[in-house]
């Protein structure tokens, strides 16, 4: 048997203001947005260069799920965003005015900096070693 994580829901107030921040300030792209109607839809977002991680943005429905808007790690950082070229993902993240808890930083594995998402879920940006996927 093969088997994958096929995506990862992130609790969001609202679908169509989360799809403006995912794809405008972080350059994902839209995958799919679909009406299941009463109001609820199956939106998908993913990095530009790699559809098979997906993010599902679910809405939240009620307060118990609301409370969890933006801080659905306990605080930790929560998702980690790979890319091959760190200084050019991080200026172009700035610009788009994406909020960094920290400056960027050398680690044994490579370079990361931690960034929060327009809700406050900590995600780190970050370019492995060589010696790393």
């Amino acid at each position: 048997m093969s088997q994958r994580i096929a995506f990862t829901a992130i609790i969001v107030p609202d679908y169509d203001e989360a799809i403006k921040y995912y794809t405008e300030k972080l350059n994902f792209k839209l995958i799919e947005d679909t009406d299941l109607g009463n109001g609820k839809r199956w939106v998908l977002v993913s990095p530009r260069s790699d559809d098979s991680s997906c993010l599902l943005l679910a809405r939240a429905v009620n307060s118990d799920q609301e409370f969890f808007i933006g801080n659905q790690s306990g605080g930790r950082v929560f998702l980690f965003l790979q890319t091959t070229d760190f200084w050019k993902d991080y200026q172009e993240m700035k610009v788009n005015g994406v909020i960094f808890l920290e400056s960027p930083r050398i680690e044994s594995y490579g370079l990361v900096v931690v960034f929060q998402d327009l809700y406050g879920n900590k995600w780190d940006l970050l370019q492995f070693s060589n010696n790393k996927n």
